[in-house]
């Protein structure tokens, strides 16, 4: 890959839900939705989940959704390391004044433009399934980490929801088995 990846990070149940039902503040991943994150009890150790957990924080810089960045308490303007924060909203208030390192962007482009720049050689972290549609939908989105969870959660939030951008091919770059999820690594490789 010649230009730095945007690589979407996002832990997911096997029927494709990033969150249990009702998702909102206080309850920020939905019913049950904490079950897609045990694997990140062994983030600090030296297995797979461990490797996973420390090559996103070693991430250059941060691409999140607007609702994502708010449900996540904002990071307090510091995601890991204090790397630059690009929030994709819909409206920018200018009486809103993002912390820390955080920026909003309208412009899914400009966004990943930043963002790419700002990661210098290392990948930037996309969270958020509103960020990842956009960027996707933009031909922005280069590879998706998805951390499937093997969990059937029945309702919530869904990754993907028809989104009208066509056909996607993906490449599967990697695969590793970890307690509690396998790490998906796909390429993006076609839209359609």
């Amino acid at each position: 890959m010649s230009r730095t990846p945007l690589r979407l990070y996002m832990s997911m149940s096997v029927d494709g839900y990033i969150t249990g039902p009702d998702d909102r503040p206080g309850q920020e991943l939905g019913r049950d939705g904490g079950r897609l994150f045990n694997w990140l009890d062994d983030r600090l150790s030296e297995g797979i989940n461990g490797q996973v957990y420390a090559e996103a924080a070693a991430t250059g810089a941060v691409i999140s959704g607007r609702r994502t960045f708010e449900l996540a308490g904002r990071w307090q303007g510091d995601h890991h390391d204090g790397v630059p924060i690009h929030v994709l909203t819909h409206h920018i208030d200018p009486a809103d004044e993002p912390p820390g390192s955080a920026k909003f962007y309208t412009d899914v482009n400009a966004c990943a433009d930043e963002a790419r720049a700002a990661a210098g050689d290392r990948a930037v972290l996309v969270h958020g399934a509103g960020a990842a549609q956009a960027l996707l939908a933009a031909g922005q989105l280069d590879e998706l980490e998805l951390h499937l969870v093997p969990v059937l959660l029945g309702d919530g939030r869904r990754l993907f929801e028809p989104a009208g951008h066509g056909h996607i091919e993906l490449e599967l770059v990697r695969r590793l088995e970890g307690r509690d999820a396998t790490h998906l690594r796909y390429r993006v490789t076609t839209i359609q």
